[in-house]
């Protein structure tokens, strides 16, 4: 695309500054409006300087995004009320070995969760749970920090559905589920496990403990104790011929809910029942829209089904499910699109892109290199979304002039170096600053994860992940 007017470029250019400056750093002082307030003055912008037209603007959002976001949200949602993370929890505790043992729990756990949950959600339930878990074995809080933040990034690369900028390539190489996850997955797993041998190496000592179970022992007597005391004290409440006296009162049939007949078949029964059903639907549709992404089916619309499936068997008012949605992040990403369309249209992208063309092809180690290490920078410079979105037509365009295949490569690499690239610093991915906040504000067991702190193993970790991973791109063909 050749460039546009010298305004166009220069007001366009200034449009998409303002929004790099609200996205990286969302409270500076001269406009603390924050990210999703940055991106619509940034889409204004747009349109204000006539970069872009409304009606290309309007155009630009990309609907089924969109769509499957807020789905994706939702069901997240039905998850979490179901005890879907809560068992992920127990998995994470269930017969641990010490702090290494926990240690490779949180790392595996986190990377597989993240890539069928999101790298955001997993982050968000998941962090004051390994606060909990070091704090009872007196281990230190950053190395499982760390592994949970790295590895939801990591993990997450593997699917469609595992972060923002996966959803947005996959929507635009319209390469399949299952072509998809099979093309990152060894990437994806060698990557798991050197970043998870990283932490182990650079965390070993540390990591040691004085006693694993020690204080969770410590717990378990003091309640066992606590237990014969009240057992060896009468209760008239608990008393067995309390509970089998013929005082109607006290009778069975007026201790459970009273329901009405208006309801659906499975409302008539206890509450009890009725929440193990709701949970094994969520459990069950969930599964099933996993296997509709594998068998090709359209994604935007196999989310959003599965999410009303959910909000219509439970059978009662679904705002307060819906108020768990981040309709910010929707209007963070309607803006984003907008913005990042009008810069393209000012043709600057292009003409950088075709600088750097011939020394960025996906057929040779070289080219491979350079790439990734642009994708890395702007991934960090610019985030990885809209990184994905100035480059991922231009990548492509290229590749497709070497052949198909290479096509799929670009689009499966721009996925792999743009997710990685998050664990380079704290700013480098949302699931980085979601472990950061949530450790900051736990109410028990809190901890500043800080930038250095960060950094000292985001960027080891992020150069050997990413080159490792590499060369296992695109390996497994379908």
């Amino acid at each position: 695309m050749a460039l546009a007017s010298v305004s166009k470029v220069v007001l366009g250019s200034v449009a998409f500054g303002v929004f790099w400056v609200m996205a990286v750093f969302p409270a500076v002082p001269f406009m603390p409006i924050g990210r999703t307030a940055g991106a619509l003055l940034s889409a204004v912008l747009m349109i204000i300087f006539h970069v872009i037209s409304p009606d290309d603007a309007y155009a630009s959002v990309d609907l089924p995004i969109l769509g499957l976001l807020f789905a994706t949200m939702v069901v997240g949602s039905y998850l979490k009320n179901a005890g879907m993370f809560k068992h992920l929890g127990t998995l994470l505790a269930w017969k641990s070995q010490g702090g290494r043992d926990l240690l490779c729990r949180v790392c595996i756990v986190t990377a597989l969760a993240s890539a069928l949950f999101t790298n955001d959600t997993c982050c968000v339930v998941l962090t004051e749970f390994v606060l909990e878990l070091a704090a009872e074995r007196n281990l230190p809080a950053k190395p499982f920090l760390l592994a949970l933040a790295s590895s939801a990034n990591i993990g997450s690369s593997a699917t469609p559905i595992g972060n923002p900028q996966n959803l947005v390539i996959a929507f635009n190489s319209k390469i399949p589920f299952p072509k998809f996850l099979l093309g990152i997955l060894p990437a994806m797993l060698a990557g798991m496990a050197v970043n998870m041998v990283m932490l182990l190496c650079m965390y070993w000592k540390e990591l040691e403990g004085t006693s694993p179970d020690l204080v969770a022992d410590g717990k378990q007597m003091e309640a066992v104790e606590e237990g014969r005391v009240a057992s060896a004290t009468p209760s008239p409440l608990k008393s067995p011929k309390l509970l089998l006296t013929n005082d109607d009162s006290l009778s069975p049939s007026m201790m459970t809910e009273n329901i009405s007949t208006k309801h659906p078949w499975f409302m008539q029964c206890t509450e009890q029942r009725r929440k193990l059903f709701l949970k094994s639907f969520a459990y069950i549709v969930t599964i099933g829209m996993v296997i509709a992404y594998m068998v090709g089916l359209n994604m935007s619309w196999t989310a959003i089904t599965t999410a009303i499936a959910l909000v219509v068997v439970d059978f009662r008012d679904a705002e307060p499910c819906l108020d768990k949605v981040s309709y910010s992040l929707l209007v963070f990403f309607s803006g984003m699109f907008i913005t990042v369309s009008g810069f393209n249209k000012t043709g600057l992208p292009g003409a950088i892109w075709n600088f750097m063309a011939p020394y960025s092809k996906v057929n040779s180690v070289g080219g491979i290199s350079v790439l990734s290490i642009i994708i890395l920078l702007l991934s960090n410079l610019a985030s990885n979304v809209p990184t994905v979105l100035l480059m991922g037509g231009e990548v492509a365009a290229a590749a497709a002039l070497i052949s198909p295949a290479a096509v799929i490569k670009s689009w499966l690499l721009l996925a792999w170096v743009s997710t990685v690239a998050g664990n380079l610093s704290l700013l480098g991915s949302a699931a980085n600053l979601i472990v950061c906040e949530q450790a900051r504000r736990a109410p028990r067991n809190a901890y500043d994860l800080t930038f250095w702190n960060h950094l000292v193993f985001g960027v080891p970790s992020t150069l050997i992940v990413t080159a490792v991973g590499i060369p296992l791109i695109g390996k497994i063909n379908i």
